[in-house]
């Protein structure tokens, strides 16, 4: 065994926490640390001086791969986990329209932007141009509001009309997003028939629920019994790793979308919040860190051009247009006001880890293989751009807006309960 493996994780693990507090004490999302942090200890910058802090061999760079894999997976699973069910049923059709066009209008505005270098229109009737295209797009439709959630928090609106709505809008959007990288993976197969990659997507979902019902029946059983032991987040992991399993080597799509409706299906349990927390634990002490720090690690800037950086920089305004205009024009359409509309549209342009995951993956199941573009550093620019953005654009719009967010029935909403426990962070 090569003993340089200890070094590349310690030096990962430090340097992630560093950058991650010194994100966190400017306001930033600590996932924007992390991933710049492999930037500067990887080969990308120190290559060229022929050392790096972490330049990993080939069986080193492998076994790094298998610790982010865990790391992505875990991921999805506590944003399954996370998600509220019961909420997305009470946000109805507005939350639902909203995050369509919060998929369908990136989507497009990415698709657009990409075509012109990737050969043009009339290069699309090769399919791997075309999927390629269309990859650059699904990449913009990921939404990650953890930022948005500690603004709008900071400033009392979480729990008012437009919060809500943004925080509801997001997590569907997420969810069409992961669901819709699936498909272009298993479209990139040249064997695979469109109509069967559909069907096969349709069928683990449905496999996933009536799979599901008989597990969260299991799981009640257990948690009255062995209420908050070890053995049920234990158990969590299990479901989790046989569902990515399961959809990866049975139905041909993603293994984070196995990770994230194994996380739906056990979000509604008595002990959901304290498998979270366990899971928790173990992603950010090293899967998570290594994941994110893999990223930057893996970056190279041997082939960064001014063609690539044009293309960054227009990557950048398609994510932050494309949210605006689809999220925000069809929020107006759903009766809110042009101020609300702005809102909402605004505060679903921040980008995180959802979106390195949709890239990583992506590129993993053979999206952009030898295409000029390496979608990889327009992503970590619309990462670090949008988490700058989301924050400022949101104060600037509530700065005028007075008093306490408004309950249903029109009255102030009560102040939220001191927290007691506060989620681990990277």
């Amino acid at each position: 065994m090569n003993f340089t493996i200890f070094w590349d994780l310690a030096v990962i693990l430090l340097a992630t926490k560093l950058l991650g507090m010194l994100m966190r004490k400017l306001g930033l999302p600590q996932v924007v640390g992390a991933v710049i942090a492999g930037l500067l200890i990887g080969p990308a910058i120190w290559g060229r001086f022929g050392w790096a802090p972490v330049n990993p061999t080939e069986s080193e760079a492998q076994f790094l791969d298998g610790i982010a894999e865990i790391g992505v997976v875990l991921i999805l699973f506590s944003a399954g986990l996370e998600t509220d069910v019961r909420e997305l049923k009470r946000s109805g059709l507005a939350a639902t329209m909203i995050a369509g066009a919060g998929v369908v209008v990136p989507m497009a505005f990415g698709f657009l932007i990409a075509v012109p270098f990737l050969g043009g229109f009339s290069a699309l009737s090769d399919q791997t141009v075309l999927l390629d295209a269309v990859f650059v797009g699904v990449i913009l439709a990921a939404t990650s509001v953890g930022i948005t959630v500690e603004t709008l928090k900071e400033m009392g609106k979480l729990n008012g009309r437009v919060g809500t709505t943004i925080l509801s809008a997001a997590i569907i959007d997420d969810v069409i997003g992961i669901v819709v990288l699936s498909v272009v993976i298993g479209f990139k197969d040249p064997s695979a028939n469109p109509w069967v990659t559909i069907l096969m997507t349709l069928a683990f979902f449905a496999a996933a629920i009536v799979v599901g019902f008989f597990i969260k029946k299991l799981f009640k059983y257990l948690s009255e019994k062995y209420d908050h032991t070890r053995r049920i987040p234990i158990l969590g992991l299990v479901v989790c790793f046989i569902y990515a399993f399961a959809a990866e080597k049975w139905f041909g799509i993603a293994d984070i979308t196995g990770a994230y409706v194994a996380g739906i299906v056990l979000s509604s349990l008595r002990d959901t919040h304290y498998i979270d927390r366990k899971v928790d634990i173990n992603s950010y002490m090293i899967f998570s860190p290594v994941f994110f720090a893999n990223i930057g690690i893996s970056a190279s800037f041997d082939g960064f051009t001014v063609s690539l950086l044009l293309f960054g920089l227009l990557f950048v305004a398609a994510g932050i247009a494309g949210k605006i205009v689809g999220c925000g024009a069809v929020a107006r359409l759903c009766r809110h006001s042009w101020r609300e509309s702005a809102q909402i549209g605004c505060g679903m342009i921040a980008r995180g880890e959802v979106a390195l995951v949709v890239c990583k993956k992506g590129i993993e199941g053979g999206l952009f293989a030898g295409t000029a573009i390496d979608p990889v550093m327009p992503v970590i620019m619309l990462v670090i751009i949008s988490s700058l953005l989301c924050p400022i654009f949101l104060k600037l719009l509530f700065k005028n807006d007075k008093g306490l967010p408004l309950s249903a029935g029109g009255g102030p909403l009560p102040e939220p309960l001191p927290q007691t426990e506060t989620k681990a962070t990277v």
